[in-house]
């Protein structure tokens, strides 16, 4: 193999691969939230659950992508380790789709599909219609590069070497060890399958051994859901275990009928051309396993639980920053906007309960000057900054590799809204901190200003549980975090006024009437934010 050969083998890889990532990026642009909604809803029965998992990982051609989703929503309590045991069945049969289509060998068709894919892109702009251009661009592109790799493997078969090298695959645990390695490497068995399918088209691994090296690459795509896993709940962790089981439970099944009877032979006789038969085996092999298991679904939930046990001690608490990055351990991947919006979403929520609960305990602090109140403010107010700091880390790891529309403009929000947080929190502490001048100076306050205090702590309070129970209608929402924005805007100029009354009539100190108005300062700085959150909210769910 010439080295002009070798780096037209490495052109076409990066065009498969990146039509690929096109294709998956427009189809879930396309298809919008909508998946993580099917994902969520659909799942309590078992057939439903299996047909969702394939039909989701049918459009976005990544079992590891669907995988990826189930682990956060089980990491986020939003679905149980059975209900994510349907999905990955069903996205293990979803991921045969790509290797069906290169089967189908449209590679005379491919430059027209990429052109016509491209000029949509290009010259036309309603987003629906770019969405489609782009899934019709990654699919030219994507056989332009097979193609390329076709080509350049070719002087291949005159090489003794390489051919000697493709029968030692017929050892079923080197093929199942090589299949398994690569696909791990570059983290997509769509890929590592059409790659096999061009070795095998080109004459260079027979298909009774090509067979070892697919099983294997059905194992090495779990690789995806282990990183993804690091640092998640150990329900979460379970899930991987799920998928992992499935697949090395079909290699196992499928290796010994392989060897003890004529498998192979059936399924070459379904094709006459060699990418068509390890479709078909990819298939049969998604299929029967996932028949197999059916019915041991629980089984494998329980194993799950049996292999990773629960530890003795609790779960980390609350207010600890946990697996934020880790969530998504592959953000380069493809198909992953939904399950970022889902980790952003969960850390964001916990972020604002802590800031709900730090402002009530500021504002206890300052009423019985309880400096051990104020201690643990001072300790939550450390983890929401921290919180900040991850999720303004992350958005920007995230925007790094996502570029479109769809998914930047939720990621955008989210980093306003986690600003927006944390400056709540410093308003707590701000409050929180005129403890120790209440102490250093013996302030005290009339019982009026103490009601007036409480009822904007209150109402405060009222707003921030409405932040974090959103409803479905999310402009009337909007428009109820609106009225209580304006109503402590209100409750301000009319507490000002009073206060102002009784200075008059000698009621206050001048340290307590200073110190009375910073309070309601901060009171209504925490509303103003609290409706800057709610606006970033209804941009991210309209």
């Amino acid at each position: 193999m010439r080295l002009t050969d070798f780096f037209s083998m490495l052109g076409g890889l990066a065009l498969f691969l990146y039509g690929m990532q096109m294709m998956s990026n427009g189809l879930e642009e396309a298809a919008g939230n909508q998946m993580k909604q099917i994902l969520q809803k659909l799942t309590a029965n078992r057939f439903l659950g299996v047909a969702v998992g394939a039909g989701i990982t049918a459009v976005i051609q990544s079992s590891s992508a669907t995988t990826v989703m189930v682990v956060g929503f089980v990491n986020s309590g939003m679905m149980t380790l059975s209900q994510a045991v349907w999905i990955i069945m069903g996205a293990n049969i979803g991921t045969t789709v790509t290797g069906l289509l290169i089967a189908l060998d449209i590679g005379l068709l491919a430059p027209v599909i990429a052109f016509l894919g491209v000029a949509a892109l290009v010259f036309l702009k309603n987003p629906k219609i770019q969405h489609l251009g782009k899934i019709a661009a990654g699919l030219g592109i994507l056989f332009i590069g097979m193609d390329m790799m076709s080509a350049a493997m070719k002087p291949l078969q005159n090489s003794q070497a390489f051919i000697q090298l493709m029968t030692r695959f017929s050892n079923p645990l080197l093929g199942i060890l090589a299949g398994a390695v690569f696909t791990a490497v570059i983290q997509s068995s769509s890929a590592s399958v059409g790659i096999l399918q061009t070795l095998a088209r080109n004459g260079l691994i027979a298909f009774p051994n090509a067979v070892f090296v697919l099983f294997g690459q059905n194992i090495g795509t779990c690789i995806t859901a282990v990183l993804a896993s690091i640092g998640t709940s150990r329900a979460a962790k379970r899930t991987t275990i799920i998928h992992l089981l499935f697949n090395l439970i079909g290699t196992a099944v499928f290796t010994v009928l392989c060897l003890l009877f004529p498998v192979a032979d059936l399924v070459a006789s379904t094709a006459a051309d060699p990418a068509g038969q390890i479709a078909n085996m990819h298939l049969l092999f998604n299929i029967a396993t996932t028949c197999l298991l059916l019915p041991l679904g629980n089984g494998l939930a329980w194993m799950a639980t049996r292999i990773l046990p629960e530890l003795p001690e609790a779960e980390p608490a609350e207010d600890t920053v946990t697996q934020l990055s880790a969530i998504v351990h592959g953000h380069t991947m493809l198909g992953y906007s939904a399950i970022h919006l889902d980790a952003l979403e969960h850390e964001v929520q916990r972020m604002i309960l802590l800031a709900k609960e730090n402002v009530q305990r500021c504002f206890q602090a300052v009423i019985h000057t309880d400096m051990d109140l104020l201690e643990r403010a001072a300790a939550t107010e450390d983890t929401i900054d921290l919180f900040n700091k991850e999720i303004s880390q992350y958005i920007s790891k995230i925007l790094i590799y996502n570029r479109s529309d769809a998914g930047v403009a939720p990621m955008e929000e989210y980093f306003l809204i986690s600003g927006n947080v944390e400056r709540i929190g410093d308003h707590a502490m701000n409050i929180g901190g005129y403890t120790k001048r209440i102490l250093r100076k013996n302030i005290t306050f009339s019982s009026a200003a103490l009601d007036e205090l409480a009822q904007m702590a209150s109402v405060t309070a009222e707003a921030m549980e409405k932040v974090l129970n959103r409803e479905s209608n999310i402009t009337q929402w909007l428009s109820q975090l609106a009225a209580y924005e304006q109503y402590i805007d209100d409750l301000t100029k009319r507490f000002r006024s009073n206060h102002i009354a009784r200075m008059r009539q000698g009621n206050c100190s001048e340290e307590g009437s200073v110190l009375y108005a910073e309070l309601l300062t901060d009171f209504e700085r925490i509303g103003d934010h609290i409706l800057n959150i709610a606006q970033s909210y209804s941009k991210i769910h309209i």
